[in-house]
């Protein structure tokens, strides 16, 4: 049995109870969106065929990652990515994080640039 932190176990299941309701198929792929202290990343995944569609990070970007502006502009260029790759329809997998903040921001900016979830 492992000795891991309970707020980490707790994000964990929560993550496994999203993954087992949302899943990306061809017409509507699925947003994850995953975050670290210092950097937000973003990816278009098809589940069927396991192949990620578009995507975007702060690392990538070179912006400021860490506060809401970078997570609007990784938002944004996500959204950029996947009009080119022609999605516009996606769902949204916020993996066992609470919704507001940088994940919120991503995903604001993601549908003011076109994306509908």
């Amino acid at each position: 049995m492992s000795k891991r932190d309970p707020k980490i176990q707790r994000r964990e299941r929560r993550k496994k109870s999203i993954r087992r309701r949302i899943s990306g198929t061809t017409e509507c792929p699925r947003l994850s969106v995953d975050r670290t202290l210092s950097h937000i990343y973003a990816q278009i995944i098809d589940d069927t065929t396991g192949r990620t569609l578009a995507s975007a990070s702060s690392q990538g970007l070179k912006v400021s990652g860490g506060n809401i502006v970078g997570a609007k502009d990784v938002g944004k260029a996500l959204a950029e990515k996947a009009k080119a790759a022609s999605i516009t329809r996606v769902r949204f997998d916020r993996r066992g994080r609470l919704f507001h903040g940088r994940v919120k921001a991503l995903a604001d900016a993601a549908r003011e640039a076109g994306l509908k979830f």
